[in-house]
């Protein structure tokens, strides 16, 4: 992670990707061309190729999430792919590639579904590694889990004795282990007593503004002086290791204008928090080497790092050093998350990884302010003809539970009821689950792909719990449910 003093951070392989042809969506705002400018430098195309790349990534990440509901448990994965980042999606059935060329997407083939991949890397998860495992993550291109360590033998023999099937393993070979940059900055540095880190995003929690930074970066309870040294904060929410999040209350003589210092690229607006897909382009600010751009190489990395493994982080090849921990990482105007650590540094180049911002959005129930000032909306007013209402807001691909994080008992039999209702344009989706004494199962659903769900179940005495999942786009929302 990036905060003071310094620390080093691991060398890792790129993935390899191609391309896919542009979506059909709409496109994002024009990007400065500050932005353009730093895509050229920092990955070597030309102009219009980082203008096209930037459109196309736009589109993809639109139309990313009804591929994966259209191909359903035959889903493997997508990824950008080329300099201009064309869309590839994958499937294990030969029969779907019709399906994804009219989607607009270069389709491939392989052995092994995304749940597959997702299983194998849970498996792994459940294991402590050995030192010389770096991390491990899911990659759709490489149909696999890709395991980085200096010592590919003992990784192999690791991922053996956790029963993982190695057929879905890939170990490379990596130099460092990633480390903890405690000097972060994701737009302007702060101070925590000696050390320094960065702002993440501007969020507030009901009509408290503070901001999201990364969770090494302090504990709860710890002050903070911004960036001139004057009284700012106090850490409300930090979680580490496990997760890399936090968010810092402020005081009233801050305000948040939900934008992002990108040095050389400008102030920057932040309009919403779409995550980007793997290979697309992201770019990330901090107090030490302030504006870096790289690719998602990525998503839900679990990473060894010597104070702690941290699950859930994303992988980029934008290069960070000590003094950027907690900074923002962006894409065009969608907040992707905080830095949290890394290994190599921005002269001979590395790697570099965030904690995506949807997390504790939904966990510290948080709302990210945009450059308009107003953040998400208030949550519709939908379902209130219920016994219990409950309101939230998740980031597109996060879930929640209700009641509050928890369950519900219900001692008799009888139908349980549930609404749901979300922003217009988003497919939000609802699931009833019953405790079955080992693990939770779910016995009713909704999966409309619209954005309002509802659900009937009628069922015997026990513990019960909904499940919400942004399955595409994000926001507030409103559920109501009633029980017997």
């Amino acid at each position: 992670m990036l905060r003071t003093p310094a620390v080093i951070a691991i060398a890792i392989g790129a993935l390899v990707m191609t391309a896919t042809p542009a979506v059909a969506t709409p496109a994002s705002a024009e990007p400065p061309a500050e932005v353009i400018d730093a895509l050229e430098r920092d990955l070597g195309i030309s102009e219009r190729q980082a203008v096209t790349r930037m459109a196309n990534e736009a589109r993809g990440n639109q139309a990313a999430p009804a591929l994966a509901k259209a191909l359903g448990d035959r889903y493997a994965g997508t990824w950008f792919e080329g300099p201009e980042s064309r869309l590839v999606a994958a499937s294990v059935n030969r029969a779907d590639t019709a399906a994804i060329e009219r989607a607009g997407a270069e389709p491939r083939v392989v052995p092994r579904t995304l749940a597959q991949l997702d299983a194998a890397k849970q498996t792994l998860d459940e294991k402590a590694p050995p030192d010389t495992v770096h991390s491990w993550a899911v990659s759709p291109a490489d149909n696999a889990v890709v395991v980085q360590a200096a010592d590919p033998e003992a990784a192999l023999t690791w991922a053996k004795s956790t029963g993982v099937d190695l057929g879905a393993v890939k170990v490379t070979e990596s130099a460092d282990r990633p480390k903890l940059f405690y000097d972060i900055r994701g737009g302007d540095a702060y101070y925590i007593s000696t050390s320094r880190c960065s702002v993440g995003f501007a969020a507030r929690r009901g009509n408290q503004l503070g901001f999201t930074t990364a969770g090494h970066c302090g504990t709860a309870g710890r002050s903070t002086t911004g960036h001139n040294r004057a009284p700012q904060g106090t850490f409300q929410i930090s979680s580490f290791p496990g997760d890399d999040y936090a968010w810092v209350a402020t005081n009233s003589d801050w305000t948040a204008p939900g934008v992002v210092n990108g040095y050389s690229a400008g102030i920057l607006p932040v309009r919403g928090a779409t995550v980007t897909q793997p290979g697309g382009s992201v770019c990330r600010s901090g107090s030490t080497t302030q504006w870096r751009c790289g690719t998602v190489q990525a998503l839900n990395t679990t990473v060894n790092y010597a104070e702690g493994t941290v699950s859930g982080l994303t992988r980029t090849s934008a290069c960070a050093e000590p003094g950027d921990s907690g900074g923002a990482f962006i894409s065009g105007d969608q907040a992707q998350g905080m830095t949290s650590g890394g290994s190599g540094n921005c002269s001979s180049g590395g790697t570099t990884y965030f904690q995506p911002i949807g997390e504790i959005i939904s966990a510290g129930g948080l709302t990210l302010i945009t450059s308009d000032g107003a953040g998400d909306p208030d949550p519709p007013t939908g379902c209130q003809n219920h016994q219990a209402v409950h309101t939230g807001s998740l980031s597109s691909g996060q879930n929640t539970y209700q009641p509050d994080g928890s369950y519900y008992r219900t001692t008799a039999t009888g139908t349980h009821t549930a609404c749901l209702d979300a922003p217009d344009g988003t497919d939000f989706d609802l699931y009833l689950q019953r405790w079955n004494g080992l693990s939770w199962s779910t016995v009713a659903q909704g999966i409309t792909p619209g954005p309002d769900e509802t659900i009937s179940y009628t069922g015997g005495a026990g513990y019960y719990r909904y499940r919400i999942h942004a399955y595409s786009g994000s926001g507030p929302y409103t559920l109501g449910f009633s029980r017997p």
